[in-house]
């Protein structure tokens, strides 16, 4: 049965939503690193407060927000945990792909179970063969953020004909139980997201259940709801920018950290008996304050005008949306160089196993070095599109 339509909270509420589950968050954040998955009572919690509902249409009984508010909470559930975040923005983001889907996919996924937890990995990592009404799947498909919680999957594939030539790219949705789960994710950081492998053996995909990104990536979304907003946001300047929103939340974590004991800890080997009494480090932390505060102009930047793009039923054009790509690379470089200044302020204890500045400094490390991040080819594809140099550096723009 559909869950009847609801009023969105506001922005202000869901952040606050976040915020009031920061005490639990931290409280696991050690144990969800050491199990490198997070804690089911967080997952619950996270649940509980409707923070899984961001991108879910109204018509599942989701609040189908906006991408300013998908940035806004993931940032303030990072200032908790970075792992945490990026858990709840991967699921968040791959909710919001189920919902491009045909409706009759989209009813499989949320009309069956509102709460439905949806990971997702883009690259056509698999092999497919035409089938009647469809194609049989296999494949893997590694890094899948949220794997121990997902119901339901969204996978990229290869689109093959009746000959097994590859005529397309797209993206699949298989429900969990139909494939097995390797435990593959031993990193130095972001361990608590429990990126596995996902792996499908033969599996039959309905044609309904198929989503084609060459066309997507233009604009064209099989859904038939086009009076809904958030569905006619951009998609690669969605997906990309809430890929930055934890960023934002574990620099201000560092921040917030570092300030709070610089009025107790001395500089060793000096004369001065706090660390905030030093012109030195007070220009160390003013740097970082900075950067923190650019990476967020931008992300409110780009969020902003994905809305409302959306919003008058365009889709923006190539520059556009390299320019949110470009975006998305300098919050990454503007946070992670906000964080090591801050380390190098706060001194070497910064690294003891108790400290949390070295977790924010391990995950946020980790989660800039994601590909569809990453500065420099981000910043190529922007110079590229302002100069009108038509060699592609990649088609996720």
């Amino acid at each position: 049965m559909t869950p009847s339509r609801v009023d969105s909270p506001s922005t202000a509420d869901l952040v606050a939503r976040a915020t009031g589950l920061a005490p639990l968050i931290k409280e696991h954040a050690a144990a969800g690193e050491r199990d490198r998955r997070v804690a089911e009572e967080v997952i619950r919690a996270l649940a509980g407060a409707g923070l899984f509902k961001l991108a879910t249409p109204k018509r599942y009984g989701g609040y189908e927000t906006s991408a300013r508010t998908l940035v806004e909470v993931s940032a303030a559930v990072a200032e908790a945990d970075g792992g945490t975040s990026w858990v709840l923005t991967l699921i968040n983001g791959s909710a919001w792909l189920v919902s491009l889907f045909p409706e009759r996919a989209q009813d499989e996924v949320f009309g069956a179970d509102p709460d439905a937890l949806v990971s997702g990995v883009i690259s056509p990592t698999a092999q497919t063969v035409k089938v009647d009404g469809g194609w049989r799947v296999t494949g893997k498909w590694y890094y899948n953020s949220g794997s121990w919680h997902a119901t339901w999957a969204v996978l990229g594939v290869p689109v093959t004909d009746e000959t097994g030539t590859v005529v397309d790219q797209g993206s699949v949705l298989i429900p969990r139980h139909e494939m097995e789960l390797e435990d593959t994710w031993f990193v130095a950081g972001m361990r608590s997201s429990g990126s596995n492998c996902l792996i499908a053996d033969d599996v039959f995909v309905p044609e309904h259940r198929m989503l084609r990104m060459p066309a997507a990536l233009e604009g064209d979304y099989p859904t038939e709801h086009h009076d809904e907003v958030l569905y006619r946001a951009a998609l690669m300047p969605l997906l990309s920018l809430v890929l930055a929103a934890p960023q934002l939340g574990m620099g201000r974590a560092a921040l917030d950290f570092v300030l709070s004991k610089a009025g107790k800890r001395p500089i060793s080997y000096t004369f001065y008996e706090t660390q905030q009494d030093s012109v030195g480090f007070q220009l160390q932390v003013a740097e970082a304050a900075q950067l923190i505060d650019t990476a967020y102009l931008h992300a409110f930047r780009a969020a902003d005008a994905i809305d409302d793009f959306a919003r008058r039923g365009d889709y923006p054009g190539f520059l556009e949306r390299a320019r949110t790509r470009a975006d998305v690379g300098h919050i990454a470089d503007s946070i992670t160089r906000a964080i090591d200044i801050l380390v190098s302020a706060h001194g070497a204890g910064a690294f003891a196993e108790v400290n949390p500045l070295q977790r924010i400094w391990r995950d946020s490390a980790t989660a800039a070095r994601h590909a569809i991040v990453s500065p420099r080819v981000s910043q190529e594809i922007y110079g590229k599109a302002l100069l009108g140099v038509p060699e592609p550096v990649s088609p996720l723009v």
